[in-house]
């Protein structure tokens, strides 16, 4: 395993969706176990995610990473203890009108996620995954959706932060054309994901699949890896003492320059090619497994 040095590591970023948590949402208790054993080694743990603060809040609270997290794929840096926004690259109010009005236009589904909440016209696809996951959590402990009929007025008569916009369809044909309108906007970041978003929700006994394609906007230059530069230029830790583990095309910058980047199994072409190592994936705690070889053994 090239790049392999045991005991080196000061720092882990963890990306949630397809990575720390399983197909249903959940963090698993070997997880749980084996980031603890980490962080009493004196390693500090960090969710690096696309959602919302509220969102990773929770998750956070139940693994015991208490310190930071980053959020809207590195919009924010976010201190926990003490409640504030260290570091921010989030979209210009001007964009985000652009953006909802070509989605408009094309009648194409979208959501909005600002610093508190994910606005959205209904439950579909990522947030109807949301709506599900909240069902079984208590109401301090919900990630925010918002349902608004006219997004495009209740945007502009605010001045939230907004982290990303997601733009979804279940017809790739449709949803390639919208990519190519977007494209023609210029200072913002398009996420390229070249295959579709699969995770499962349960009803009852059954297992419902939630299927779709879609892409992240964000402010230009917004990525994980710039965010947790910031965090570790704080914490006074070298790019070499840096865990990074992902499994999709938004973790490929911090995979990339971390010390040790790590892939789950299954994950999408370009981020296997460029990791260190590949762990087992999301449904066979691959993350646990990682930790327990590179730092633990």
């Amino acid at each position: 395993m090239k790049g392999m040095n045991i005991n080196m590591y000061k720092l882990v970023a963890i990306d949630l969706d397809g990575t720390l948590l399983n197909p249903y949402g959940e963090v698993s208790e070997e997880t749980k176990e084996t980031i603890k054993m980490v962080k009493n080694k004196g390693v500090e743990v960090v969710i690096a995610s696309g959602r919302p603060i509220d969102s990773i809040k929770t998750i956070a609270k139940e693994i015991e990473s208490d310190k930071y997290f980053i959020s809207g794929n590195g919009a924010i840096l976010y201190d926990v203890k003490n409640n504030e926004i260290l570091y921010e690259n989030t979209l210009k109010k001007s964009k985000v009108l652009d953006i909802i009005k070509i989605c408009e236009e094309n009648s194409i589904y979208y959501n909005i996620y600002t610093e508190k909440e994910i606005i959205a016209k209904g439950l579909n696809f990522n947030v109807l995954y949301y709506y599900k996951e909240n069902l079984n959590k208590d109401e301090d402990n919900k990630t925010h959706i918002n349902i608004i009929e006219n997004i495009y007025d209740y945007i502009s008569q605010r001045e939230e932060k907004i982290l990303k916009i997601t733009i979804c369809d279940d017809n790739q044909t449709i949803f390639n054309s919208i990519m190519r309108k977007l494209k023609e906007i210029n200072d913002i970041e398009i996420l390229e994901v070249s295959h579709m978003s699969r995770k499962i929700i349960r009803q009852g006994t059954e297992e419902v699949p939630i299927e779709y394609f879609y892409t992240e906007i964000s402010a230009k230059n917004v990525d994980k890896w710039d965010a947790i530069e910031q965090l570790a230029q704080k914490l006074n830790i070298k790019n070499e003492e840096i865990i990074a583990i992902g499994d999709n095309i938004n973790d490929k910058k911090m995979i990339q320059n971390a010390g040790m980047g790590i892939a789950m199994e299954g994950s999408t072409n370009e981020v296997t090619q460029i990791a260190n190592y590949v762990t087992t994936n999301n449904s066979e705690n691959g993350v646990a497994k990682a930790l327990k070889k590179l730092i633990l053994e």
